[in-house]
């Protein structure tokens, strides 16, 4: 199945390189540019993208709402946002994250880990590193709103849990892999994979990403910033 990926960046260079380095892969394709959010949304809908790689800062509607309104639209629950920034270390990382992002890269990333990013997303993983989810994603929702309370909102909805779901998000939260996690916990990475699924189901989660963030909003996992 080609990827139908969808570039989303003020800068025509930019786009253009991309465009380049997609559509050398046999299994993706470049099926659109938009130099907004807003024509990002909109060709995300008529060019049926699979993933979006978005630019966070861009004129009018930036990244960070048209992730927004991507998530929101339930036509578009199967496309997924990569975000792309110069800054990696940026609070609007876990704002796009918190929007429905499926994860971010650094815009000086190896063209390997790019094309790797896009079919990563494509599959619904979340395009989070263990060492991304343990040092910046911990960093930024401890920092991010200068709130340290949980969310009672999520808290409540983990009820919805069973005991070894639990177990299985902080583990997720740890920034630990399907394979890991069967180690440590002894099941089969199958197993793992149904707890998450089933995790992603009653939270109302796109992908493991957002799994991630629901667990330190909730108050389940607590930051900690070395």
């Amino acid at each position: 199945m080609t990827i139908r990926v969808l570039l989303a960046d003020d800068q025509a260079l930019l786009r253009s390189a991309f465009r380049v380095l997609v559509d050398s892969e046999p299994d993706m394709e470049v099926v659109g540019e938009a130099s907004d959010g807003a024509e990002a949304v909109r060709l995300a809908k008529e060019r049926g993208a699979d993933v979006v790689l978005m630019d966070i800062r861009m004129p009018g509607t930036d990244g960070l709402a048209a992730t927004r309104m991507i998530s929101a639209d339930p036509a578009l629950a199967h496309v997924r946002v990569v975000i792309l920034t110069t800054f990696e270390v940026d609070d609007y990382v876990v704002q796009s994250l918190r929007a429905g992002a499926s994860g971010f890269l650094g815009k000086g990333s190896e063209p390997d880990e790019l094309l790797a990013a896009i079919r990563v997303a494509a599959g619904g993983e979340a395009l989070l590193s263990p060492a991304a989810t343990k040092g910046l994603i911990a960093r930024f929702l401890a920092q991010g709103d200068g709130d340290d309370d949980p969310d009672p909102a999520r808290a409540e909805r983990l009820d919805a849990l069973t005991g070894r779901e639990r177990e299985v998000l902080v583990q997720v939260a740890g920034g630990h892999s399907n394979d890991e996690i069967a180690d440590r916990l002894e099941v089969s990475p199958l197993t793992v994979k149904t707890h998450v699924n089933r995790a992603m189901s009653k939270l109302g989660a796109r992908d493991r990403a957002q799994l991630v963030v629901i667990a330190y909003e909730s108050g389940l996992v607590r930051p900690r910033v070395e």
